[in-house]
């Protein structure tokens, strides 16, 4: 997929996001989301200012000039409590300017920039081009997260294949995706593949992300289990 390509995919996103957030009243805000512990107001904090951060990781591949996400996992935490702790328009607010902000750092960047190699907060090393696709997963995850209406069916099919990917990429480098497949009727097989005796999950595209990324409500099969849960993912 061209940069370009991926630009439009997170834009669309990101667009996705905001509606959510905006289709939330005053009220709303102080419910509950699909992450425990965390309240819409705090995915839409962490949504915002995840934007500055990797905005930050964009400006490291444009000067040289090492920038990374967070001073430390203790500061990301403590800005998001303060900002969870806004005025409801000042959320929304942080959210739609922190998106702009990032969406303009991408455009802008030259294009002889764009292998240049930034530190994500989780340590790995990849080339900028890389945070567009950690900002898509981002935004439309955290809509599902803001746990109104919207759903992993929502998701385009590109992107919840990619997101799937990821996270039993995640499990197979922890060593936790041993005989375990992820099977959907459109012909989708992930994890073991070699197994004899596998365990099964089955589910169509949209149900098997929204379980492997752990969230509830999944409409999922097992060859084991009624309700069989998945390992963490991050």
């Amino acid at each position: 997929m061209s940069t370009d390509d991926m630009l439009k995919t997170v834009r669309h996103g990101t667009a996705f996001f905001d509606g959510e957030l905006n289709g939330l009243s005053d009220a709303e805000l102080d419910g509950p989301s699909l992450l425990p512990g965390w309240s819409r107001r705090h995915v839409a904090a962490h949504v915002g200012y995840n934007a500055l951060a990797i905005a930050r990781l964009v400006s490291w591949a444009e000067t040289g000039v090492e920038t990374p996400m967070y001073a430390s996992c203790e500061a990301r935490n403590e800005e998001i409590d303060s900002g969870a702790a806004f005025e409801p328009d000042g959320l929304r607010k942080l959210c739609l300017h922190s998106g702009m902000l990032l969406d303009s750092a991408w455009t802008n960047l030259p294009g002889e920039n764009w292998a240049g190699v930034v530190q994500t907060a989780q340590g790995r090393v990849v080339p900028v081009s890389e945070t567009i696709w950690i900002r898509t997963r981002e935004v439309w995850v955290h809509a599902v997260d803001l746990n109104t209406t919207a759903d992993f069916s929502d998701v385009p099919g590109a992107v919840l294949e990619r997101i799937l990917g990821d996270v039993v990429e995640s499990w197979s480098v922890r060593g936790e995706i041993s005989g375990l497949r992820l099977e959907s009727p459109a012909g989708g097989v992930y994890g073991d593949q070699a197994a004899a005796y596998p365990h099964v999950v089955t589910g169509d595209l949209a149900a098997l992300t929204r379980w492997a990324c752990g969230r509830s409500g999944s409409a999922v099969t097992s060859n084991r289990h009624d309700s069989p849960t998945a390992p963490s993912w991050l």
